[in-house]
């Protein structure tokens, strides 16, 4: 048994993990200097955390999880709905902060959630491929999808609620969906992506994209971190400045370094080499991610397996973004992404 786990693990995924770990880990050490190491420290506890729970879970049939999911699932939306009566951290009620420890519930739901639309579709799917294309069948999926990303945009996480839809749509795609949906949904995204951005997201969200687009609109202000974030990015040329050498990054001109703007400072501090590096390392992850969907032994591990592939994407693309973006608060998120076979 150990040795069929061990054989068809991923190791392609252990692997650039690990060194994506401890790349980060070095990055932090030098944020951290000037604040006693205390992020760094609270990384090192989850890291160690992490460990035993990955090692437990990879002997675990993903089979069983998606059993118990409908009971995770309860308990993730009671979560959900507690949590927005915390106190809010920059206008958003997204933590449960219990003692030194914190966690944001959306988080873990990503993981769940992908979990209970396996288990959905597979059921529906009992009596043929083409039942999940039938009206009835879809408005299950969509209200099991609806409750959690409704709670999640209310509180608010845009963010997180778009990368709840993609992963509907990239499980749906995989379980067969006629064509007809997949046109009428491309149509209906083209309409109302404009009507809301002009109708309904708030002032601050059009900031975002605005100054995305075009940093210079407001260089002192909404564009100040995204013009510091390339200096940090070009500053740090070939083989970077050296470890607690970089100017943007230990003059405190990228703010908040520990995690929006770590990026930047790998970039800074250990160049293009390193950087690039971890490009290619997420590359990785997600290609044999996809791979694990395409060879996965049933259905319902390659619903799984594509659910978290977007996961991993859409959790750095989001990350890119708050780099690069007008983010200025510290959005210390922690996505806990595994793939079974």
């Amino acid at each position: 048994m150990k040795r069929k786990i061990l054989k068809n693990l991923q190791w392609g995924i252990l692997i650039s993990t690990i060194i994506l770990v401890i790349i980060g880990l070095v990055a932090l050490t030098s944020a951290t200097q000037n604040s006693n190491y205390e992020e760094l420290k609270k990384q090192i506890m989850w890291v160690i955390i992490s460990i035993p729970i990955m090692i437990i879970v990879i002997f675990i049939d993903y089979e069983l999880l998606v059993k118990v999911s409908p009971i995770l699932y309860g308990i993730i939306i009671v979560l959900l709905i507690g949590v927005m009566f915390t106190e809010p951290i920059n206008g958003a009620t997204s933590w449960f902060n219990i003692g030194p420890f914190s966690f944001q519930p959306a988080e873990f739901a990503k993981i769940i959630c992908i979990l209970m639309l396996a288990f959905i579709i597979v059921k529906i799917q009992k009596n043929g491929k083409d039942e999940i294309s039938r009206i009835s069948k879809l408005l299950i999926v969509l209200l099991v999808f609806a409750v959690p990303t409704l709670l999640i945009i209310k509180q608010p996480d845009y963010g997180t609620a778009f990368a709840f839809v993609m992963a509907l749509v990239f499980m749906l795609f995989v379980a067969g969906i006629k064509k007809r949906y997949i046109i009428v949904s491309i149509l209906l995204v083209i309409i109302a992506v404009p009507l809301l951005y002009l109708f309904v997201l708030p002032e601050h969200a059009k900031t975002r994209i605005d100054v995305f687009l075009n940093p210079d609109l407001d260089p002192r202000g909404a564009g100040y971190n995204i013009i510091q974030s390339k200096l940090a990015i070009g500053a740090g040329e070939l083989f970077g400045m050296g470890l607690f050498k970089g100017n943007q990054t230990q003059l405190g001109f990228l703010y908040p370094k520990t995690t929006d703007f770590i990026f930047a400072l790998i970039a800074e501090e250990m160049g293009f080499i390193i950087a690039a590096g971890v490009i290619i390392l997420y590359v990785i992850l997600i290609t044999k991610s996809i791979y694990v969907a395409k060879t996965a032994k049933d259905d319902l591990g390659a619903y799984i397996a594509i659910g978290i592939a977007r996961c991993i994407f859409l959790s750095h693309v989001r990350k890119y973004w708050y780099d690069n973006g007008t983010s200025s608060y510290n959005r210390n998120t922690t996505s806990f992404c595994k793939l079974w076979r």
